[in-house]
């Protein structure tokens, strides 16, 4: 028979009877009821500072481990203060659902305390999203939303239940089969023409290259596309967040491409006869100028939406589909391929670069961010979740980390969010507790969200987080040097001393200013058993190379001027 409960038990019920076992929030008013009824369900509730850094949890819960991040907040400020999180999943299709409180639903429309229409503010950055306003549709809602964030493309579900909905009462139906959406396809599959036209192109190509994005972890088809780079012997280059779904160190890995890529690949790109795009979406960031993008190359895309064929790149074959069964059923197709030219000249491309070994150069007296992220990588043994802001750094840290395992690389891609590295950090920390989480940040991006640093305390978590602290807001420093004449307008930044803030938390700080006492300092992190903030002072005025102009040809990067400061980089031709 079934028992009756309240909207605001069903909230969790339901969560539970899905498979969620930790959410993120912050309490308030309309969402009471709901905060009252949490202590008697087994899920763990991590108080945030900030609602952003809820939503930026849930994301990184997600990240790390594949499954559904959870957020909680209450309306009006609250919900409100959730929109850039929410936008940072979707442009980078992390499947998280934020439930919100709303004033009871008689008050609707009247300007009540704290009311905002947050699925209106929220329509276009959602994939869908709710008002429930009855106790009746709490539960079936909650299955749905779940159910659509992780289906088909993974997105954003916003909940808005209101207050009267968490208060009233009802018997609980709970119908855990299969959720049925009219109009909602997210099981797609090309026909068999596609695929046989798509096989073609790649046996026929002399100078094929296959891009893999973020679809090939998010589908876990890592597998896949190293069966068919090998069987076909085809290179690979990857997007930022493809990072991880091929092996760093496989001789077929070329590295990233794109804006701050590396030089090689982008020339291999424009040279390619044939672009095989796995799980990615011709970014701009990616491609840059789109009329001049890879003008000899026919182009195979596969990705699970069907929007993205053809939105910024027309291509000759789209397959829509799960990147993973698609390239099942694609892999048989493809013959074995004899492409040592190819990988010869592309090896020509990349010169004595491909040797260069930043750690056994002579101590300069400076210290760079490129030796702080290859000296984590050597002592991490590339093993360790790594979680970066937006910025220079983030460019490094693809440059200079050598990510041979999924989801070790999370990041804000699309969006681009400061501020997203130190609340996301946490939330992949407790996806995977028993991986060793470091952040990788810049001082103005850790200023804006470091009030996490409590959460951290309050809920004993080990994370151990690399500030590269260069005194700038350093890319858009960047584009002012490279494109303002030096007119460095509201980018030089005053930072408080981040090892003592760490101290003013219970946590530990170092700050470390000399190249010899980095490795000293980041072993003296991993051995302690709380987290460590440590203060890396950097060179201020170091860039990152190459650099592709914004909407410029992709092969005309700005290459590492002579006349700059020596640091041997995988970027430097």
């Amino acid at each position: 028979m079934a028992s009756m409960r309240t909207g605001a038990q069903i909230i969790w019920e339901a969560l539970v009877r899905e498979g969620v076992t930790t959410v993120f929030g912050y309490p308030g008013g309309a969402i009471l009821p709901a905060y009252d009824a949490l202590l008697d369900y087994p899920i763990r509730h991590v108080l945030v500072r900030h609602e952003q850094g809820a939503t930026h949890m849930a994301d990184g819960y997600a990240r790390a481990s594949g499954q559904v991040g959870v957020a909680v907040a209450t309306s009006g400020p609250g919900a409100t203060n959730m929109v850039t999180g929410i936008a940072t999943a979707m442009l980078d299709s992390s499947p998280i659902v934020c439930i919100t409180g709303q004033v009871g639903s008689r008050v609707i429309g009247t300007d009540a305390f704290q009311e905002t229409d947050v699925t209106g503010v929220t329509l276009p950055i959602t994939k869908h999203n709710y008002l429930v306003s009855h106790v009746d549709d709490v539960a079936p809602t909650i299955h749905e939303a779940l159910y659509i964030a992780r289906s088909g493309r993974p997105g954003q579900v916003l909940i808005d239940i209101t207050k009267d909905a968490q208060q009233a009462s009802t018997e609980l139906q709970w119908d855990p089969g299969d959720v049925k959406l009219p109009g909602y396809r997210p099981d797609l599959r090309a026909s068999d023409t596609e695929y046989s036209r798509a096989a073609d192109l790649i046996n026929g190509s002399k100078r094929p290259l296959i891009l893999a994005g973020h679809g090939v972890l998010l589908s876990g088809a890592m597998a896949q596309v190293r069966e068919l780079a090998e069987r076909a012997n085809i290179p690979v280059a990857m997007t930022l967040l493809g990072i991880g779904g091929f092996p760093a160190l496989h001789p077929l890995n070329l590295g990233m491409m794109g804006m701050h890529g590396e030089a090689w690949v982008n020339q291999a790109i424009q040279e390619a006869d044939l672009l095989l795009a796995l799980g990615m979406r011709f970014d701009d960031r990616v491609t840059g100028n789109t009329k001049t993008y890879a003008p000899n190359a026919r182009k195979v895309h596969i990705d699970i939406d069907p929007s993205e064929f053809n939105k910024n790149v027309k291509v000759d074959v789209a397959l829509a589909g799960d990147l993973a069964s698609v390239l099942d059923d694609l892999a048989p197709r493809v013959t074995a391929g004899d492409r040592k030219g190819w990988l010869d000249a592309i090896r020509d491309m990349k010169g004595e670069v491909a040797v260069r070994d930043i750690q056994n150069l002579p101590d300069s007296g400076h210290l760079y961010a490129a030796h702080v992220i290859n000296d984590i990588w050597r002592l991490t043994g590339g093993k360790a979740v790594i979680v970066t802001d937006v910025g220079q750094h983030q460019m490094w840290e693809a440059q200079y980390y050598h990510h041979d395992e999924p989801r070790s690389l999370i990041t804000s891609g699309g969006l681009g969010t400061m501020g997203f590295a130190l609340p996301a950090a946490i939330g992949a920390k407790l996806a995977r507790p028993d991986a060793e989480v470091w952040v990788v940040a810049g001082d103005g991006g850790f200023q804006m969200t470091m009030a996490e640093l409590a959460t951290i305390a309050q809920e004993k978590i080990k994370i151990n987080v690399a500030i590269i602290n260069n005194g700038y807001l350093g890319m858009v420093r960047q584009w002012q040097e490279f494109f303002y004449e030096r007119r460095y307008a509201a980018t030089p930044l005053l930072s408080p001393d981040f090892a003592k803030l760490a101290e003013c938390f219970g946590l530990t700080g170092l700050r470390i200013d000399r190249r010899q006492d980095v490795v000293p300092g980041v072993e003296k992190a991993r051995a302690a058993e709380g987290s460590v903030v440590i203060d890396f002072r950097v060179e201020q005025e170091d860039t990152v190379y190459p650099m592709v102009p914004a909407g410029a040809d992709l092969h005309k990067m700005i290459r590492r001027p002579s006349s700059a400061p020596i640091v041997e980089t995988a970027d430097d031709e």
